[in-house]
């Protein structure tokens, strides 16, 4: 290795990292090419596709070296968005954990040039076993693709390393490839964002996805009156309640209006042993279903002209379930 003597401008240095990023920005728009192509990438894309929604068991994503890093990644990526999948290093599958490949599972197979050879035995169990074997590779005529179901053959790109030797565009294209995979699979699937957030129940991304009503205020703690309730009592119920607001309900126990700290404030003027409930309340309040994301809730909180702080929950039949603070979607996180 050669010490650089000299230290390049920061200049050269930008220079340098963007033609990086150029190089492989040039991979990615020649895989774009490649996959509009329905009698090349296109159509094997297509069939990839086909099997894997079509197989009873898991996928099992393989590859070594810096494909493995990539099919690792992509392995997670499918099992968060709908696809079971796992992951099986070439090496170990040699030595007992070629077990893991059951009857109904698919092989994605992960490898630049096709004839790495620690591929060897899990692909020819695929044979032996009858199972799909998709292949990841940028060579057509390697062994790897020859014995693929579908050979993913992605564009042969330079790699961004001046030596033309360290994985970089064709690393960042398989990425990219599998992410497409995967997304397109989801989709396939009808895979929705509350799925997603069966998956992801930790975290602030958990948190987001989270219903409000998993985090609203219910029962005896949502603060209610009758239209004809006294705005005093209303006001007591306020202060007990201690969520700035008050579901005013009519004499079928469906919402009518809302009461809040603005209207109270409003309503100052008022006799407030003679006002009641029905003089004062908002006939029009914004209101959610239970099933509303928490993230949304908090938008629909925010975007108003005026933000407010709590949003009831209401049924099909507009009678309350609960109420949602801004408070509680911070406290879990959603902010």
């Amino acid at each position: 290795m050669t010490d650089r003597i000299l230290p390049a401008s920061p200049t050269t240095l930008a220079t340098e990292a963007a033609a990086v990023i150029q190089t492989e920005r040039t991979g990615l728009d020649a895989l774009v090419h490649a996959l509009q192509d329905p009698d090349g990438l296109g159509g094997a894309f297509a069939r990839a596709v086909e099997i894997l929604l079509s197989v009873s068991g898991r996928v099992v994503v393989t590859g070594i070296g810096k494909s493995g890093h990539v099919a690792r990644k992509i392995q997670a990526t499918l099992s968060s968005t709908g696809t079971s999948a796992l992951f099986v290093h070439p090496a170990e599958a040699s030595h007992g954990d070629l077990g893991m490949v059951q009857p109904g599972d698919a092989v994605l197979a992960f490898s630049n040039s096709g004839e790495t050879t620690e591929l060897g035995d899990i692909a020819a169990h695929t044979r032996k076993a009858g199972l799909p074997l998709l292949a990841v590779t940028s060579r057509a005529n390697s062994t790897l693709a020859s014995a693929a179901d579908v050979a993913l053959t992605l564009p042969a790109m330079p790699e961004a390393c001046p030596m033309g030797l360290a994985p970089t565009t064709s690393t960042l294209m398989q990425l990219a490839f599998g992410d497409a995979l995967a997304v397109v699979l989801l989709r396939q699937r009808g895979f929705t964002a509350s799925d997603f957030g069966n998956f992801h129940p930790g975290g602030r991304l958990g948190s987001r996805l989270r219903t409000v009503q998993e985090l609203m205020h219910n029962g005896a703690d949502i603060p209610l009156g009758q239209e004809d309730t006294p705005m005093r009592d209303v006001i007591m119920e306020m202060t007990c309640k201690a969520l700035g607001c008050i579901g005013i309900l009519d004499h079928n126990g469906r919402l009518a209006g809302l009461i809040t700290d603005g209207d109270l404030r409003r309503a100052l003027d008022l006799d407030l042993t003679t006002t009641l409930a029905k003089d004062v309340m908002n006939r029009h309040p914004l209101t959610i279903g239970p099933d509303i994301f928490a993230a949304d809730a908090l938008r629909m909180m925010n975007e108003r002209d005026r933000p407010i702080t709590s949003l009831f929950i209401l049924d099909a039949d507009r009678r309350p379930m609960g109420v949602v603070h801004v408070h509680d979607l911070l406290r879990a996180g959603v902010g």
